[in-house]
């Protein structure tokens, strides 16, 4: 959920198998693939699925100014009540904090000032980075549901898990409604639902890391459940040869080191899936071992 809003709109489209809906929000590109020949169907469950992304985008955006994540972060110390959506994201965000023995945090937010993942190699002082560090730490505000309370100076970030929350969002949306089969793939991070009619599943493939999307590294075919994928392809830095990615160990204010190119992860939903690639890039040289320990199937590539 990152950069400015683009202009709203749908794309519409039929391929040889399945018709194909195509819109961005959350700072990436979205799109819906639907198992049907009926392209009037296609398109109403396609609305469902963006305005559903549009909806969690405006409600979770810290870019956007009427967002609860905006109204936390400028609250300047006084408690915020909200409601049990995003009181869910925040409970799941402390579990995951735990999970990474703090390495994972939304708080984080605050780190932006100082990084820029632009592809230059430009890196921060290390006394700026001290300096944000005072202002960052999941252990620092107060969360007791349904408030939470932020020091002056501390920022919260969903962006880590809002895109995988908005998938699974989308698809429970899609099961409700029809039973047509669909994927939904916000930015790499998908999901399916429903059985398609030659039983083949979805042919999604795993970006090669430094291709900008036009080349895979491995094609998977996925029946039923979700995937995601965490990496350095398009959001880093150079530093002397070497490629910081845009994750963020909360612990030292640095990318983390020895971590891999890209890790992706299936699992049932969207938002497991998403978590355990973060937290798996995070392990730096022990990802593989810790999603070994996790009993889920994934694929990295160093």
């Amino acid at each position: 959920m990152t950069g400015s809003r683009p202009e709203r709109g749908l794309r519409v489209r039929r391929r040889q198998d399945h018709v194909l809906a195509e819109f961005a929000a959350m700072g990436c590109p979205c799109e819906i693939l639907v198992d049907t020949d009926d392209e009037s169907a296609a398109r109403e469950l396609a609305n469902v699925v963006a305005r559903e992304a549009w909806r969690v985008e405006d409600k979770f955006s810290r870019y956007l100014p009427n967002s609860v994540v905006a109204r936390i972060n400028g609250s300047r110390g006084l408690p915020v009540l909200v409601d049990d959506e995003t009181a869910g994201l925040l409970d799941f965000a402390a579990c995951l904090y735990e999970l990474s023995e703090r390495r994972f945090d939304i708080s984080c937010g605050a780190l932006r000032r100082a990084w820029v993942f632009d592809g230059a190699s430009r890196v921060p002082d290390q006394s700026l980075i001290d300096a944000i560090l005072q202002t960052v730490g999941w252990q620092r505000l107060e969360w007791r549901r349904p408030s939470i309370t932020l020091r002056p100076g501390m920022e919260i970030d969903l962006g880590g898990i809002g895109k995988e929350y908005a998938v699974d969002r989308a698809v429970a949306l899609l099961a409700a409604q029809s039973s047509i089969a669909c994927l939904v793939n916000f930015g790499g991070d998908l999901a399916v639902v429903g059985a398609r009619r030659d039983t083949a599943g979805w042919q999604v493939g795993i970006e090669a890391p430094g291709s900008d999307g036009r080349r895979a590294h491995r094609l998977v075919h996925l029946g039923a459940g979700a995937m995601a994928t965490s990496g350095d392809s398009r959001r880093y830095v150079e530093v002397d040869g070497r490629r910081l990615g845009h994750i963020l160990d909360a612990l030292t204010g640095w990318p983390v080191d020895s971590a891999p190119r890209s890790v992706t992860v299936a699992a049932d939903t969207c938002t497991q899936a998403g978590s355990l690639a973060t937290l798996a890039m995070l392990h730096g040289p022990n990802a593989e071992n810790f999603l070994l320990d996790a009993g889920v199937k994934f694929w990295v590539v160093r």
